[in-house]
């Protein structure tokens, strides 16, 4: 009897871990459809010859942030939307505007950061603009936007 309480438990403790691990990975899937889309619009319309990473950034509008280097060399980030409508791409240069390490700092003068969560180039009303979500010390929650262009503040979402 002890033995087939073993057995059951231990078979239920593996399926639940099969099904948990079937759908991260189903969920995960329509991401990385859509950043393959976006991938392939980049390559396609020759503003990019070689592609480096691509993620998902959540704005007003939802856009894939495409990065890599165009035929001169030169490295970009495009910005596609999730609808892949070639006309609205926006695109800049990456020695245009600050890295993410001139954010980070940018961030860390003025806000106390316990742990950075995430650091994403996203597309907004207002340009091209790096999402930092981080913790503070009080354990909170909180997004910062900062301008690409120059390290201007541009919205701060804090206290969550």
């Amino acid at each position: 009897m002890k033995n087939w309480i073993i057995f059951i438990s231990v078979f239920i403790l593996s399926l639940a871990l099969v099904i948990s691990v079937l759908v991260i990975w189903k969920s995960d899937a329509p991401f990385d459809e859509i950043e393959t889309k976006a991938e392939e619009l980049a390559l396609s319309s020759d503003s990019l010859a070689a592609v480096s990473d691509s993620y998902v950034y959540n704005g007003n509008k939802p856009y894939v942030t495409v990065f890599g280097e165009d035929k001169d060399g030169n490295k970009k980030a495009l910005f596609v939307p999730i609808n892949l409508e070639e006309k609205a791409i926006q695109e800049v240069n990456l020695k245009d505007g600050i890295t993410e390490k001139q954010a980070l700092s940018v961030l860390s003068k003025e806000e106390e950061v316990k742990e950075i969560l995430h650091t994403k180039l996203g597309y907004e009303e207002v340009g091209p603009v790096w999402e930092i979500t981080y913790k503070n010390n009080s354990d909170k929650l909180n997004y910062v936007y900062i301008l690409f262009e120059d390290g201007q503040w541009w919205k701060r979402i804090l206290n969550l």
